[in-house]
């Protein structure tokens, strides 16, 4: 069998895959009227399987959706944005139940195939007359991805969406998500919420352990500020409406479907790098040559979460000490007469000692929306990528009147 073709879809969405509807409303839950409520539904019942947020407070939403998952029953989504739904007590969880009751009347499903989430403010109950007239409100059609994208943006200020076709000789299937993330960004998962749709047929088992490895490799290797909200989740739903024989693992196209969806995931992730909270550049940190994954794993994220290294990259200053300081507490076993640091294409650290180089070239580097950030440890084979984002004085300013 030929190997699996994947390739992204022109103006692709959470609805690309076959068999997905969805649509978002303003139920008045933003200040500034956007829409804030929306739903994604499949025409058919979906295996699905989610992860969610490390913190050990964990909003409403999560905690009746992860109760519901795995499942081979779920048709629906319904998320809100403006309102988290956490640290409420008790009627936190009979908001979010009500809200997914709501849902389910709205398309005509069992409100157990109903999952749902929220984003924004915590500590505030769910409005829940809003709620109720914004979901009637709600039309959703083969279009309607490109809405829900927009409706659970909060601190977002560009959409997050993407869709990938996956076809080998035999089978075509495509893959959708949409994500939001801007701020409270750091492993793992953050302030996140991912919604992916598949219409290929995949296992329960395959399905969950493919959304952890694709989650290890993106979203999990993003970091804006170093906080975490109780909130974060992502979510996949498999309808196999693309008729292909059940995707398990050591099937002909598990490969192609782990690969695909690892490479959706990091698309996601990074857009949500590059729109960190006053962020004007996406940083890229790559370590190779660790002793294991977990360790170069620790070292890439330490490094792309530092406010140091940040502020240093968001002001095009070429103080590369930052970055072996930060590499220093990681964590990682390093030796430091080993170790190559490089800035873009200029090596500014080899085997451990400082080289002569040209400061603009590495300012011109540093001046760019993207920046590159690399260092070899030379003590394995292991690599791995995180990504963040610069640190700005707009940073301090979104989240200084966030809830006024």
């Amino acid at each position: 069998m030929m190997e699996a073709r994947i390739s992204f879809v022109a103006s692709g969405t959470v609805t690309s895959p076959v068999g997905f509807l969805a649509g978002a409303t303003c139920a008045g839950l933003k200040k500034t009227g956007a829409a804030d409520l929306g739903i994604l539904y499949s025409e058919t019942p979906c295996s699905a399987a989610g992860m969610f947020t490390a913190s050990r407070i964990k909003a409403a939403p999560v905690a009746v959706t992860r109760k519901r998952l795995p499942s081979e029953t779920v048709r629906a989504v319904v998320v809100n944005s403006g309102c988290a739904n956490a640290s409420v007590g008790e009627p936190g969880l009979k908001d979010a139940i009500r809200m997914a009751e709501l849902a389910a009347d709205k398309v005509g499903i069992p409100v157990e195939s109903v999952l749902v989430a929220s984003t924004g403010v915590i500590g505030r109950r769910l409005p829940l007359e809003l709620i109720e007239a914004g979901i009637g409100q709600i039309s959703i059609s083969r279009d309607g991805g490109h809405e829900l994208a927009r409706a659970i943006m909060t601190t977002d200020t560009m959409p997050k969406e993407a869709a990938v076709t996956v076809r080998d000789e035999d089978s075509r299937f495509t893959i959708g998500g949409i994500a939001k993330g801007s701020g409270m960004i750091h492993p793992d998962l953050a302030t996140l919420l991912c919604f992916l749709a598949t219409d290929a047929a995949v296992t329960i088992d395959f399905l969950e352990r493919a959304l952890k490895n694709a989650v290890a490799v993106s979203f999990n290797m993003v970091s804006i500020d170093g906080d975490t909200s109780p909130n974060d989740m992502a979510l996949i739903m498999a309808n196999g409406r693309a008729g292909n024989e059940p995707i398990a693992e050591g099937s002909s196209l598990a490969g192609g479907f782990q690969e695909a969806l690892s490479r959706l995931c990091t698309y996601l992730a990074k857009g949500i790098a590059r729109d960190g909270e006053g962020a004007t550049k996406l940083i890229a940190v790559t370590v190779s040559g660790a002793l294991s994954t977990g360790e170069a794993k620790l070292a890439a994220r330490t490094i792309a979460g530092s406010p140091l290294v940040k502020a240093a990259v968001h002001g095009s200053d070429p103080n590369w000490g930052r970055v072996i300081a930060a590499l220093g507490r990681s964590g990682a076993e390093v030796v430091e007469e080993k170790i190559d640091l490089y800035i873009g294409d200029t090596c500014l650290v080899k085997a451990g000692q400082p080289l002569s180089f040209d400061d603009q070239e590495v300012i011109k580097v540093l001046s760019s929306d993207q920046v590159p950030i690399s260092l070899a440890l030379n003590l394995g084979t292991a690599s791995a990528t995180a990504w963040g984002c610069d640190l700005s004085e707009e940073y301090v300013t979104i989240n200084s009147d966030y809830t006024t």
